[in-house]
């Protein structure tokens, strides 16, 4: 049976599984942690930052929700509303823990640290979608019969503003496979993504508006299909993982689609929030990013498109996530004048022809001290409007196989992450999750030590691994590499050989005990991201 892409696979199996691991972090023996101690004590040796475990195991029941924080978070979206961020997710959670409890949960935070978990936006499925897929499956050729009980999967909403008004746009999926004449199961049913508003997210009370756009059949497939290898959708767009941007112009457009035959672009009425019409297939927007051959490939490798405008470098910026998301997931981004495109990447590919996107922000990595992160991508962009700081947002899990820790691959812990701009206009996110630490005055000196560096190669399933870097006071290299190093202090720009790295306080969320530290983060010339950290 064919599903609509591999996301429902992964969550139902791994929501299976349930079990309580230890409370291991991974971290190195105790000698080398009183060692690390006692030779770098952080940058601010009196900030208390988070110190809750990223396997959260024992408190993954429902029951213990309070204590969640960003725990049993996937595919978050996030936007403030007075003095409160607040998130939404697709229903996931280890061991299922939210089975039962309503539809895209969500939490709300102050600081974008500490995360109170609220419960779910919608206790039921709205009507409007069983009603919807049964007037598409009366229509097709043959007819066929209504689904009295649809199977749902309620999957990334996107959370944004438009004047005084919240709009959460959401994706349903139907799981029933087509069924054909001669009994063989077939595709699974349709994707729609649907529209509710609010004037007051703290309420949590939303006036559902219903259809805004679905995965509609564009007759170059049928549904029909000769074996289990066959991912080619019969329709064109895969309605799921909306994102919203207006333009200096004042054009609404929804952005949306996953894996089937790439990303698209639809414009949308303002007053409503729906495209004006849907009678044509052009009616369901452009295509403005694919992978691969887009003409000929129905089965891209990436989803996810989350959007923005940033006014101070004139681009749209197009964030992808690339690959399966229980490992794989890494996130690339390109840019455009236009929103409608053509997005190129760093390397100047034409990401709307199918090339591949370029820097690469995100993927698979650790540092030492820790198990890493895999399947890090699904994010939500967004800027705080009083700091104007801007931050990505994505799940990452736990690797495969994690000893102690059943299911470890289906720990799905929420990160908060700064983005920092280049000189050049690309973001890069910096290497460790966001926990409010103050920005102070680096210094040079504060530069000399020894640090760990990762490169954010792509290599598919592979967790990037650290290696040492030593900046010495004569401004040579040592470890890994070789060269000289400058630092300007007003900028805060680290120049290692011909890479200039943007460096910043943060949290040591691998160190045992956690403390602050420094970090910095750029791009090679190839586009991609270069993570480091002191941690002597």
């Amino acid at each position: 049976m064919k599903l609509l892409k591999s996301t429902f696979i992964t969550l139902f199996i791994l929501g299976l599984l349930t079990g309580c691991g230890d409370n291991s972090t991974g971290v190195d023996s105790d000698d080398e942690e009183e060692k690390q101690e006692e030779e770098y004590k952080g940058i601010i040796e009196d900030f208390e930052g988070p110190t809750y475990s990223d396997d959260y195991t024992p408190i993954a029941s429902w029951t213990d929700r309070s204590q969640w924080n960003l725990a049993n978070v996937h595919d978050p979206t996030v936007v403030k509303d007075g003095d409160y961020y607040y998130m939404y997710q697709t229903n996931a959670s280890y061991g299922n823990a939210h089975q039962g409890h309503g539809n895209y949960p969500y939490r709300r935070s102050k600081d974008l640290v500490n995360w109170e978990y609220l419960g779910a936006a919608f206790q039921s499925v709205q009507p409007w979608v069983k009603d919807s897929l049964n007037s598409i499956r009366a229509e097709m050729d043959p007819p066929l019969s209504p689904i009295e009980d649809p199977n749902y999967g309620f999957w990334a909403p996107h959370i944004t503003k438009v004047n005084d008004i919240y709009r959460l746009y959401y994706s349903v999926v139907i799981t029933n496979p087509i069924i054909g004449s001669d009994n063989t199961e077939y595709w699974t049913e349709r994707a729609f993504i649907g529209l509710a508003e609010s004037t007051d997210l703290s309420a949590n009370s939303w006036e559902d508006k219903g259809m805004v756009i679905h995965s509609v059949a564009d007759g170059e497939e049928s549904y029909h299909r000769d074996g289990g290898s066959d991912w080619s959708a019969y329709f064109k767009y895969n309605a799921i993982d909306p994102s919203y941007v207006v333009t200096p112009e004042g054009e609404h457009w929804l952005v949306y689609g996953s894996w089937h035959s790439g990303i698209a672009a639809v414009q949308i009425d303002p007053a409503t929030g729906k495209p004006s019409e849907l009678d044509n297939l052009e009616d369901y927007g452009i295509r403005i990013a694919g992978r691969g051959d887009v003409n000929s490939n129905r089965w891209q490798g990436l989803e996810a498109p989350e959007i923005i405008y940033n006014e101070e470098t004139g681009y749209y910026y197009l964030f992808l996530a690339y690959d399966e998301l229980s490992v794989a997931y890494n996130t690339r981004v390109a840019r455009s004048r236009n929103i409608t495109g053509p997005y190129h990447g760093i390397d100047g590919g034409n990401v709307t022809e199918g090339a591949e996107a370029w820097p690469i922000v995100t993927h698979p990595y650790k540092f030492s001290g820790h198990y890493g992160w895999v399947g890090i991508s699904h994010c939500s962009i967004f800027q705080d409007p009083e700091t104007g700081k801007w931050f990505y947002s994505s799940q990452g899990r736990l690797p495969r196989d994690v000893g102690g820790i059943n299911a470890s691959n289906a720990i799905m812990m929420g990160q908060v992450r700064e983005i920092y701009w280049t000189e050049s206009g690309w973001p890069v996110v910096v290497p460790e999750r966001y926990a409010a630490v103050p920005d102070i005055e680096i210094n040079e000196e504060d530069i000399v030590g020894t640090w760990e560096e990762v490169t954010l190669n792509y290599q598919y399933q592979t967790i990037q691994t650290p290696y040492t870097v030593k900046f010495n006071e004569d401004h040579t290299l040592g470890g890994r590499l070789s060269g000289t190093w400058s630092y300007d202090k007003d900028s805060q720009t680290l120049t290692v050989n011909d890479t200039e790295l943007i460096i910043d306080t943060a949290w040591n969320w691998e160190a045992s005990p956690r403390r602050t530290t420094i970090t910095y983060a750029g791009l090679t010339t190839s586009g991609r991201s270069v993570w480091g950290k002191r941690v002597e």
